[in-house]
């Protein structure tokens, strides 16, 4: 998420680019906010607020879901979102465990692998829209299912 190429990438017409915008800074205020001095490890938010047991655990994993909302609201595919969704249950257990808990928030980057995700399926979408750009469009609607006896 610290590269230049996921802040300058190229993004699909139907891209909400604010939001993009706005789960890259919620990942990396939770994950990656201050450089530990001397070290090439950065930790955000996510640590401090686990040491406050219980409440801190929970706003981190509401700000965490915050991310996950807004994939989904971005038409990101169920398998990630359950992946997403995943990758914050982890975080939230793992990091509510007393004194081992903070430094598995310390290490682990559930919100930076989140957004990630939320990129990658932009980038995805992204190429396969210039890929279409040329070719006419069958149908454009929602899928839907016909189920019948017979």
């Amino acid at each position: 998420m610290t590269d230049a190429e996921s802040l300058t990438m190229d993004l699909p017409e139907s891209a909400d680019e604010p939001a993009l915008a706005r789960v890259r800074t919620v990942a990396r205020l939770m994950d990656e906010a201050v450089r530990v001095p001397g070290t090439d490890t950065w930790v955000g938010l996510d640590p401090v607020l686990g040491v406050l047991p219980g409440a801190g655990d929970a706003v981190a994993a509401g700000v965490s879901l915050y991310i996950v909302a807004e994939a989904a609201y971005l038409g990101v595919p169920l398998t990630t979102v359950v992946r997403m969704l995943a990758n914050v249950a982890a975080d939230v257990a793992l990091g509510a465990i007393p004194v081992v808990g903070p430094l598995f928030d310390a290490v682990v980057k559930a919100n930076v692998w989140n957004v990630e995700a939320l990129e990658s399926f932009v980038a995805e979408e992204s190429t396969s829209a210039g890929e279409d750009a040329g070719a006419e469009a069958a149908d454009d609607g929602p899928v839907t299912i016909e189920i019948t006896e017979g």
